[in-house]
Formats: C-alpha cells, structure tokens, sequence
C-alpha cells in the first residue's frame, strides 16, 4: 500500500483555570483547617508521595513541607504507590526522583519499605493495610490527584480514598483489593476502607490537585478527614469538567506517541481513548470508539513499565524492547488486570503498522481513514486528525486548524515524527 490519509494539525482550546501561585495557595487552603491545633511542634506528619506524573507534585509537596515544618512539625514523605517501582523500596525511591521528588529538594527524608501493618477490617470483613513507616507517624497528611479512574465509574474514583486503600497499602494491600475489585463495586470498597483507615489511623488532612486539559494544576483543595468524601465527589465533578478530550468520539485508528505510568495508571487515559472497563456494578457510557489503537513508544519516566499495552492493537517493537517486563508484569497482576501486559501485534517501523492497520478498517479505502495521533493522553492540546475526521465526524471539542492539509511523512527508518 502507498497511500495514507491527508493529514492536519489541530490547536484544542480546554477550561483554563490555573492555579498561579502554588506556595501561598498551600498555605491558604492548609491554614484554613487550623492544623496547628492538632500538630504539635516536634510531632511527626508522614506525607504520601505517589507514582503519577502529577502537574508540580515536586513543588505541592515541598510546599506541605514548608507549611509542616513552620507549625514545628516534622514532616517526613512515604512513597505510597502500590506495586509499583518493580514493588521494592529502593524501586519506589527510585520513582520519585524521576519526578524531582528529593530529599534535597522537598526538605525531608523519604522513608520507603513495602512493609505494612494491618490497622482493622471493614464491616464487610475486608483488612485494611497502612504502610509500615506511616503507621510510626503522630500524623499523615495525604496528597493526591482527583480524577476520572481508567476503570472504575462512580462519584468517587481516584484521590484521596484511593491513595489510602492502593498507595497506602503497598503491594500488599494493593493486591488485596484489587482481588476483592474483581467481585465488588469500585466505590463502596474505597469508601469502606478509607473509613477504617481514617478511623484507626492518624489521618490528619488529606490535600488534593485537580488538573486542566493542558496537564496544569487548575485547583488546590484540602480537607479534614471528615471531610474527604465530599470534597472528592465535588472536585471530581470538576476533573470532569477540565478533562482533555479528543476531538472526535471516534477513529479508525488513534497514534499515540508514548504511554507511561506518568501518564496515567493504565498507561493512557482511556477516559480520554476509550475501552475502559467497567467491573461488576460499575457502568460506563458514552465511550470514546476506536476501531484500532497503535502505540509507537513508551515515556521516559515509566521506568520500562509499558503497563496498559495489552489496551492497544498494535505497537512498535522499538517499544516492546524498551519493556521492563517484569515491572510490566508485577504492576498488571497486583492489579488484577493481567491482560494489561499483553503484547500487541508489532512491526518494525510505523509505516508497517500503517500498513497493516488501515488496510482493515473495513470498506474505507486507507486514504479515506479517519485518523488521530497525539503525543501521550495527558498533552492533547496539539492533535494531528486526518481529513475524513474532519468531514465525516461531530467535533467534541473547540479547535483551530493550524496546519494543512499535509502528507504523511515518515524518516530513513520508515517512522513517523512525534506530534
């Protein structure tokens, strides 16, 4: 086959609310729940550090440092992350520096074991799992992401109550409930154990960032333990909200640079791409469709770990090389989601996956496929789509067309350029 689709550059305009000034923003919203009258100067305060490529986390946990350390705490952070980091200690140390999340640079010590200690049950029976080192802390204060989960649906997803029942419980805890997840609806589970785990443990405050469409910190949030239900139904609502989206629910096939574990949990968003699952009660509607899905590489800061490629039809093996499989493996078994390692169908070069993929997209001709190609599923601001997208699709979101229509180019390699 020698002929592609005609290609164009699109620039997407998102809600851009930022937050300016992250510093004195965590000072504001942390000052607001007068924490002073329950941290004692000299008293301990153990911080989660996750393994998500959160927008400023270096920052928003230095910042919580600095607040602690002015109340005459003394702050320490816990790498709370799951299996993650080949689930090892230095592994997980290893993550956060990938992030610049230092002791040099955060002003205090990162303690990491994957040992835990079980602090109860739930009503329903299910153990509850603290890592060990901050379960040895007067206080802790958990800082996390709000946003759409990749596969579960419902008024709470991934935050704060996550970050207590997965970062929290290290493999250990992870692997637990991913097991229970198989069986049981996603939101009673984390409300559940984030009960116990508020109740037996020394939650403190929990903070929370939501992001924007363009990968920024849009809102800081923080709350009292009592309070943290719903706070992360209202900011989730929000996340929602400032989602970066595609620009049409549909493709014949979807390019993506890169996936990672930065990236998000799956790899790539598939809030943002589709073919997320929906476990037990949990329902989810109105999907992003792509016929294929064509992964070319993997981020940096994955470490190797290519931990939703088994969502993908084809792939490069420039990518399957740079697999830590083992990492790979360990994270998609923790969590129940063994399929997430599997290795898509792979070629060489990109021409070659073109090749293969438009020639079976049914009765389109490939010169008539409707394509997309994105950086990563966090970056979407710039987005390549072919002219059939333009054409024959409802747009979902606000575009300006900087480019083209242009022909598909590839290098000496056959390989395309990242967008």
């Amino acid at each position: 086959m020698s002929t592609y689709p005609r290609m164009l550059r699109l620039r997407q305009k998102f809600p851009r609310q930022r937050v300016e000034h992250i510093p004195a923003t965590i000072r504001d919203v942390l000052g607001k729940l007068n924490l002073g009258t329950k941290i004692k100067p000299g008293q301990s305060v153990a911080l989660t550090a996750g393994s998500r490529g959160i927008a400023n986390i270096a920052l928003i946990l230095k910042s919580t440092v600095q607040y602690l350390r002015d109340l005459g705490a003394l702050p320490y952070l816990v790498p709370a992350m799951g299996s993650h980091g080949g689930a090892t200690a230095e592994g997980q140390i290893g993550v956060l520096q990938t992030y610049g999340i230092t002791e040099e640079y955060v002003g205090a010590p990162i303690r990491s074991s994957m040992d835990v200690i079980h602090v109860g049950d739930t009503p329903e029976g299910w153990p509850v799992y603290l890592d060990k080192n901050a379960s040895q802390a007067d206080h802790i204060g958990v800082v996390a992401r709000v946003k759409p989960h990749t596969s579960y649906a419902g008024l709470v997803e991934s935050g704060l109550l996550k970050m207590m029942m997965i970062g929290l419980g290290k493999r250990h805890g992870a692997a637990h409930y991913h097991r229970v997840l198989l069986e049981q609806p996603y939101d009673p589970v984390v409300r559940a154990v984030s009960r116990v785990m508020r109740a037996k443990a020394p939650i403190a405050f929990g903070l929370a960032t939501v992001e924007n469409g363009y990968d920024e910190t849009a809102l800081l949030a923080a709350a009292l333990p009592a309070d943290f239900e719903p706070t992360e139904e209202r900011l989730l609502a929000k996340a929602k909200e400032w989602l970066g989206r595609l620009p049409f629910h549909e493709a014949d096939l979807l390019i993506i640079d890169e996936i990672g574990k930065d990236i998000s949990g799956s790899g790539m968003d598939t809030n943002v791409v589709g073919r997320k699952r929906a476990l037990r009660s949990d329902t989810v509607t109105n999907q992003p469709t792509m016929r294929y899905i064509f992964l070319r590489g993997l981020t940096e800061h994955t470490h190797g770990n290519a931990c939703g490629i088994g969502f993908a039809d084809f792939c490069t093996t420039r990518l399957v090389k740079g697999m830590d499989y083992n990492v790979t493996r360990i994270n998609c078994v923790t969590s129940g989601y063994p399929e997430g390692a599997n290795i898509a169908v792979h070629f060489d070069s990109d021409r070659e996956v073109l090749d293969a993929a438009l020639n079976i997209i049914g009765s389109r001709s490939p010169e008539q496929a409707r394509v997309m190609h994105i950086k990563n599923t966090l970056m979407l601001e710039d987005v390549e789509v072919s002219e059939a997208c333009l054409k024959d699709l409802k747009s979902m979101t606000d575009f300006d067309v900087l480019k083209g229509p242009y022909d598909v180019t590839f290098d000496a390699n056959g390989n395309l350029a990242a967008v």
